[in-house]
């Protein structure tokens, strides 16, 4: 299935490797079990959604190879605009769509009108956003009071499209950085940012089925990534993990989580025995995990249908 993937730093292939951006991952360790780092946030090639697709600004993402799919998520991306400030250069999700917009016109002058719309129509298009919009926006020292009105994501690709994977929210009071940023949590989790999350991903899994209800032939699915990670991290063990707390890549912190990844960093020697490769990201065998019960997850980890059901509608 041709796959349109927008989204952060949890699904971004390597489109801040192209942009002027403090948020980037194409240096070592990233990549350290792919032969080297791509502008993938982790150690692997795994990013938590089956399949492959190339970033969108890299330079041979053009021309035939648009019709199987092109990656559009950027690290330090956000729903609102002004998430991600910090780093520069990032492609929010309104710029996003623009390059997506791009995308369907350079199908449309290889393929035609007609081939395009059939094909768009049995494309899968995955969001993966919301996380930064905490994490770099609402939680910091002084947002506006707008800024803090964050709603779930209202997705217009127009009604062309008829295949649609909306990820929700992870426990993100969980990832390594919100751990050592609130250390009166001590082992457990930080659980302010994790109800935030809950409240988020409630709205987002109603907004859900009033536009699988408003939009007739379309279908929206909702992929429970939040359920997913918790379970991983809560029964670590049971998944063959070693640590459900503890970043692979640190510096500094009780829990690694201080200081982003680097070249300077310290790196676990069995990455595949880390729930977390950084401060904020699943490693590649969590992500390994991740995707394969997308795919084939029941309706507690991906509502209506999974992945696989959905590739055969």
């Amino acid at each position: 299935m041709t796959n349109f993937v927008f989204g952060d730093s949890l699904v971004d292939a390597g489109n801040n490797n192209y942009i002027a951006s403090l948020s980037k991952a194409n240096f070592v360790p990233n990549g350290i079990d792919f032969g080297g780092p791509t502008g993938r946030f982790t150690n692997g090639q795994e990013l938590g959604l089956p399949g492959f697709t190339p970033p969108y600004l890299a330079p041979t993402a053009r021309g035939p190879v648009v019709l199987q799919g092109i990656n559009y998520a950027s690290g330090g991306g956000g729903i609102l605009n002004h998430t991600g400030n910090i780093f520069g250069g990032r492609i929010n999700f309104d710029a996003q769509l623009d390059n997506f917009e791009n995308t369907r016109q350079d199908i449309i002058s290889t393929i035609g009108v007609s081939a395009t719309l059939e094909l768009l129509q049995s494309s899968l298009f995955s969001v993966t956003m919301g996380s930064n919009d905490f994490i770099n926006n609402y939680f910091t020292p002084i947002v506006s009071a707008e800024e803090q009105k964050l709603v779930p994501p209202q997705v217009d690709f127009t009604l062309w499209v008829l295949e649609r994977l909306v990820v929700n929210v992870g426990p993100i009071g969980c990832i390594p950085y919100e751990r050592d940023l609130n250390p009166t949590a001590g082992t457990s989790c930080a659980s302010r940012p994790n109800q935030l999350a809950q409240l988020f991903n409630t709205e987002l899994r109603s907004l859900i089925k009033e536009l699988t209800t408003s939009l007739k032939g379309s279908i929206f699915v909702y992929a429970n990534v939040y359920r997913i990670v918790d379970d991983m991290i809560q029964n670590y063990r049971a998944y063959g993990f070693d640590s459900g707390s503890f970043a692979c890549c640190y510096i500094a912190g009780s829990f690694g989580g201080l200081i982003p990844c680097g070249p300077s960093s310290k790196v676990c020697l069995d990455r595949s025995k880390y729930v977390f490769w950084d401060p904020f990201h699943p490693s590649d065998a969590a992500n390994v995990i991740i995707a394969k019960r997308l795919l084939d997850g029941d309706s507690n980890d991906v509502f209506p249908i999974n992945i696989r059901q959905l590739a055969n509608v």
